[in-house]
């Protein structure tokens, strides 16, 4: 039998740039920053003073306090998320498909903020005051498991934990399970919220982040000379994947169709890239010949752009080496100069970007590029979004370990 296909029926997403999908995209093609000064927590004595923090959120227009004391901030980004992805995908869990639906949530650190909390009051209060829910608010699989448990999804339920692919390996994961027949439908994305005093200090411990403290809407500048680090960011991203036959039977609207999906590991470092982007390179060949394309077909790729200087430049030697000529030709949009690095949340959405890019034929920018780097000479769409025929799309997640996830998304064209 041959595999199953498998289409995209509905996306939820709370961002620095807006608490739905319509608003975060609508930030991005208009070149927004979500960085600001950061307000979770008092940062002043840190060297990194900025963050793209989510705004406005409030866990209580989504579920009740109960639920809200019993979910890390994580969590709770993942069901509001959810929640906005089920209603578009217009999916209602019967019993009788309820075995058939999987939950898989991205996460590189789970819920930090809870952690950290824990431990302070363990150490100078007392063992006894905390919260009888601190495992399940923690661990990385709390959002998969919460979001089960809301659906009543009694399929694999687990979290990818892949540093800053894990958003996209969820998906990726999610796409074989049903191209395998082993799901008719699954919740996959990913979530993080760790813009926390610990989670900054130490990413900025070991140089990956910006100190532009008196520039936050400029601070992340992806593909610049000027570059300097990434920038935390925070949020969810979720994405309904059914099996093709199953969401036309149902009547649903396929939004997009994913084609492929290719994962490596550098096997080189534990932070730093292979500096010749080699492993990067066999997940973006890997994820093309799964989907039985060529590279001349993708019309736009969602880069990881991060902003520090050894990812940037190595990225485009991936690129390069893969597309050869064909390189300079494809519009190439760091869309975290805008969001932030979202961690294990910011595979999602990139490709819920690139769903998006698709389905309205513009490609958002990578803003704060005002000095290109010579090492970095491709398209990067700089700071103004543009008009764009998109019908396949590349999205390219990479994370601490040497973990590199590429996904493949193509126009719904019908079956």
């Amino acid at each position: 039998m041959p595999p199953r296909r498998v289409v995209i029926t509905g996306m939820g997403a709370i961002t620095p740039l807006g608490l739905d999908v319509p608003t975060s995209w609508a930030s991005a093609i208009a070149g927004r920053s979500g960085v600001g000064p950061i307000t979770l927590f008092d940062a002043s004595s840190l060297n990194v003073r900025i963050a793209a923090e989510v705004k406005g959120f409030d866990p209580l227009n989504y579920m009740d306090a109960r639920e809200v004391r019993r979910r890390d901030r994580f969590e709770q980004f993942a069901v509001a998320a959810t929640r906005e992805a089920v209603r578009q995908a217009n999916l209602r869990i019967t019993d009788s498909i309820a075995d058939d639906v999987g939950v898989i949530i991205g996460s590189a650190i789970g819920g930090a903020q809870t952690f950290a909390d824990g431990v302070e009051t363990a150490l100078h209060k007392s063992p006894r005051l905390l919260h009888p829910f601190v495992i399940p608010m923690v661990i990385t699989d709390g959002a998969s498991a919460q979001i089960a448990i809301e659906l009543g999804a009694r399929g694999p339920n687990f979290a990818t934990v892949s540093a800053c692919a894990a958003g996209a390996d969820a998906i990726g994961i999610a796409y074989e399970l049903i191209r395998s027949g082993d799901c008719r439908v699954c919740i996959a994305g990913g979530a993080e919220a760790s813009i926390t005093y610990i989670g900054i200090a130490a990413f900025d411990r070991i140089g990956a982040m910006s100190r532009r403290n008196d520039d936050p809407a400029g601070a992340c500048r992806p593909f610049d000379q000027d570059r300097d680090g990434t920038v935390m960011g925070e949020g969810a991203a979720i994405l309904v994947l059914e099996d093709l036959e199953f969401a036309l039977s149902r009547g649903a609207e396929p939004l997009a169709e994913i084609i492929g999906y290719g994962a490596t590991s550098d096997a080189y470092h534990p932070i730093a890239p292979d500096e010749n982007g080699a492993g990067a390179a066999r997940a973006m060949a890997k994820a093309l010949r799964k989907a039985g394309i060529r590279p001349e077909e993708v019309d736009y790729i969602n880069a990881h752009g991060t902003g520090t200087p050894l990812n940037d430049k190595t990225e485009t030697m991936a690129i390069k080496t893969v597309f050869g000529e064909r390189a300079y030709e494809i519009p190439i949009s760091a869309t975290k100069s805008m969001t932030g690095h979202m961690i294990g949340a910011t595979g999602a959405l990139e490709a819920i970007f690139c769903v998006m890019a698709i389905r309205e034929g513009i490609i958002p920018p990578t803003i704060n590029l005002k000095n290109p780097d010579p090492e970095c000479d491709l398209d990067y769409v700089p700071n103004v979004a543009r008009r764009k025929d998109v019908r396949i799309a590349m999205t390219n997640a990479f994370g601490f370990g040497g973990h590199n996830s590429v996904l493949v998304i193509r126009r719904w064209e019908g079956a």
